[in-house]
């Protein structure tokens, strides 16, 4: 039986402004030594440009491909309900897993953990997966950075994540930023703004940068 990979990571873990996107690639060992020879690597290490010419070979040439976005205001809602972002990023994994997983063939899964428990968060991940009959599962750090097949689906996980905050531009302004507290852009939208789209859906009201910066507007209003 033909081994195949299958590799996932995510996008958009941190940002208060926009979605988180998972992606999974599906590819055989010769797809696999003609990326490495392309030059695809872990998609932080490529410009825009570079990620856009990337994504479309993958998407040609790999046996598939799916990805899931996840919202502000599902992750907020999930948080409230008690589960963490690591659980539900598991929870995300594993569909896509199953999505891809025909279980006619021999698959060897590989996922950026995103848990410091990489024992632990596989077995909150396997508990999700329809069908283990056929599967090989390796949850590592760095997985991005040394699996081809991880960095394929970082590039389409980050591409994806683009074009959703891409969306958001074409709505509330470049000024948006990169959606990432780290941002001075981003930081500087949301101090500005924060009121103005409260329940537009583009924060994650349960990030401690929304919630200070929430307060502050509040406090300034008070002595306005």
């Amino acid at each position: 039986m033909k081994t195949f990979l299958l590799g996932v990571d995510d996008a958009g873990r941190g940002p208060v402004i926009g979605p988180m996107v998972l992606a999974g690639c599906l590819m055989d060992l010769e797809t696999e030594t003609e990326f490495r020879s392309l030059g695809v690597r872990d998609s932080k290490q490529l410009t825009q440009k570079r990620r856009e010419f990337f994504e479309k070979i993958i998407k040609e040439k790999s046996e598939g491909f799916e990805t899931v976005v996840i919202s502000p205001e599902e992750i907020d809602q999930k948080n409230s309900e008690g589960l963490k972002l690591n659980e539900l990023e598991g929870i995300a994994a594993a569909k896509i897993i199953n999505k891809l997983n025909e279980g006619k063939k021999r698959l060897k899964v590989i996922l950026d953990c995103p848990s410091p428990n990489r024992a632990k968060w596989r077995d909150f991940l396997m508990t999700n997966i329809s069908n283990l009959s056929n599967l090989e599962i390796h949850c590592e750090h760095k997985a991005d950075r040394d699996y081809i097949v991880v960095a394929a689906a970082s590039i389409l996980a980050k591409s994806e994540r683009e074009r959703q905050m891409g969306k958001l531009k074409e709505k509330y302004g470049e000024e948006i930023g990169s959606g990432y507290s780290s941002d001075p852009v981003t930081k500087k939208f949301l101090k500005k703004n924060i009121q103005k789209h409260n329940d537009s859906g583009i924060f994650r009201k349960t990030w401690a940068t929304w919630k200070n910066a929430s307060q502050n507007s509040k406090q300034k209003k008070l002595f306005e």
